[in-house]
């Protein structure tokens, strides 16, 4: 009798490791990328030390495509914040969406 539930329980296990490796690699992995390239980029912009970069909000996708918005003084900080985040590693591409206000 306890020789049948053992295998039982061995077969069950063995039909579900396929499906618990996949989830166990997928989301999470994803997510803690994204978080961490996400992070990367914050940090290097604060580092930058402009006034106006730290009004930027950064964005990051599964892909490594970051995203940047929010509102600077000028072109030229827009543009320091997207080579900067190009700068990162992992980042694949910058979609900068920085709008530039002159009286900000």
């Amino acid at each position: 009798m306890k020789t049948k539930i053992a295998a039982t329980c061995l077969i069950a296990g063995l039909f579900m490791l396929p499906t618990i490796g996949y989830t166990a690699d997928s989301a999470a992995t994803t997510y803690v990328k994204d978080s961490v390239i996400t992070t990367k980029v914050k940090a290097e912009l604060a580092a930058e030390k402009m006034e106006s970069l730290v009004h930027i909000g950064v964005d990051t996708d599964k892909k490594g495509e970051v995203m940047l918005s929010g509102t600077v003084k000028s072109q030229a900080a827009s543009d320091k914040a997207a080579s900067i985040a190009r700068n990162v590693q992992g980042v694949t591409s910058v979609n900068n969406q920085i709008k530039v206000v002159a009286g900000k």
